[in-house]
This record gives structure tokens, sequence and C-alpha cells, in this order.
């Protein structure tokens, strides 16, 4: 029976560089317990602009760093950097560009107003977090993307890095939480979202609304193999569209230790 042995985390938050929250605890507790439990994992996470560098020890991988990532026709440099959790024997990576992360938060501004280039956010931190795994030269069984930052990852996966060494075979697991990005998505989506074989025409033949607010997750879906979240009732359109694509689904409850129910998830969806 196959089993999950290599587990790359494209994670959204992680305690202690930003607050604690549901989601920032899971993403500090889960891959040290995964790891503990004997697989290889590779964590990564946005260098967001309130994290304190120099408290937390980052410093730039230079032989990382240096790619430029197009969007939209605008170049966006590329810089690598990294961090220990030392009690964890945990390394982070963590994704940063001046223009996208630097001096801003997270999904809001201090005054709780949605930065409108969330989506462009997403995309970049995909694809350097692809980019950067293909350097690294590492295989991962199951890749599992946290949070509406992680939401860009599946389509690039399956599509755009399909052929690649690391993801040729490669499960993916995408993580909902009740935070979700609420403005309407720019009018550029679509050019914002090509790259390589993505394109306007492909992106036609998925059957979405890429006026939608909820197309991030959506896409997400789409070319996931398996879907957790935390709240049925909220995620309840999200839930139907994954049991109409047949993709399994999780929802972690307090009755289950949440390492649990992601680890069965990569189990099963490795056993496919």
């Amino acid at each position: 029976m196959a089993k999950a042995k290599k587990i790359l985390f494209i994670t959204q938050e992680i305690t202690p560089y930003v607050a604690e929250s549901e989601m920032a605890n899971i993403g500090r507790k889960l891959p040290q317990t995964i790891q503990e439990r004997g697989m290889e994992i590779r964590t990564f996470m946005p260098c967001w602009g309130i994290i304190n560098a120099r408290r937390n020890q980052l410093h730039e991988v230079i032989r990382l760093s240096g790619m430029n990532i197009v969007i939209d026709d605008t170049d966006h440099p590329l810089i690598i950097k990294v961090a220990s959790i030392q009690a964890a024997r945990m390394q982070v990576y963590f994704i940063d560009n001046d223009d996208l992360f630097h001096k801003r938060a997270m999904m809001t501004d201090a005054d709780g107003t949605e930065y409108p280039d969330n989506l462009e956010r997403a995309i970049f931190y995909a694809r350097g977090v692809l980019e950067t795994v293909k350097k690294l030269r590492w295989v991962p069984d199951v890749i599992h993307c946290q949070g509406w930052m992680g939401t860009i990852a599946p389509m690039l996966i399956k599509k755009a890095f399909a052929d690649e060494l690391p993801f040729v075979n490669t499960k993916i697991v995408f993580d909902a939480y009740e935070e979700m990005p609420t403005l309407n998505p720019p009018t550029n989506t679509k050019e914002c979202l090509n790259f390589r074989n993505i394109d306007n025409a492909f992106l036609e033949t998925l059957g979405l609304d890429y006026t939608a607010t909820d197309i991030m997750m959506r896409l997400a879906i789409k070319f996931s193999d398996g879907l957790v979240v935390s709240n049925e009732e909220k995620h309840a359109s999200l839930i139907a569209y994954a049991k109409e694509l047949g993709i399994p689904v999780a929802i972690r409850t307090e009755e289950t230790p949440f390492e649990d129910t992601y680890n069965n998830m990569y189990d099963a969806i490795v056993e496919e």
C-alpha cells in the first residue's frame, strides 16, 4: 500500500512569523508533526511585510534568488529567504518581492481593506515556490496548498509545470479556511493567469466565472486531488463543487486531531 513520504507545504501563515490564528498554528504544527512521523518536508511561506526579519533571523539565499517572474507583462524579481524554527528542526523558505510584499500586510492593510492585487500576489507566490522547488531538485509525493495564497499553485502544477520532474506524479491537497477574498477579481484576471500553456483559450474551457469572488478557490479545487475545509457550512458551495468533480473532501473537526485528518488525506490520494 503506497503512502505519502515527501510533503511540500505551500503555506500562507506560520506562527511565530505572524500572529497566531487557526491557519498560522496549523502552518506551524502540521509540518513538524508530519516530519516527526518520518516523512520529509519542505515548507514555504510568503515574506509578508509584517514579519520581523531581524528577530526571526531571515536571510537571503542568493543562489535561489534572482529570477524575474512576469505577470501580465510586468516583471517582478524573485527573492528567496530562509529561516529556521529550531524547536521544530524545521526550515522555512520565504518568497519575497519588494512591490508585492515589502511593508505590506497579508490579505488586508492596517485599515482592513483588501489589497486589489491579491490575485497577482498569489500567482507570484505560487510560481516562486515551484521554480524554487525545481532548483532544489526535490520531488514531493503530495503538495499541500494552504489558504487563498495557495489557490493558484494547483493549476500551475497540473498544467504549466506538469512535465517538470518534481511535479510529474505529485498529488495536491487544497486546504481552505474561512478567510477568503471578497473583492471582485481584477479585469485582467485571465491575463495575469496566462503562463506557458495556460492561455485565455484554455481558461475558457474550464467553465468558470472569472468575475466571481470565489474564482481563486474554484481554480484551486478544479486542479486538486483532495479538499480539506475548516467550516462545512461556510464552505458548502466549495464542497458541492468538489463533490461534483469527484474530489474527496475532509472536514477538520475538534473530535479528530488535524494532523490525522491531513495525514489520512495524503495517504488516500497517493493510493489512488
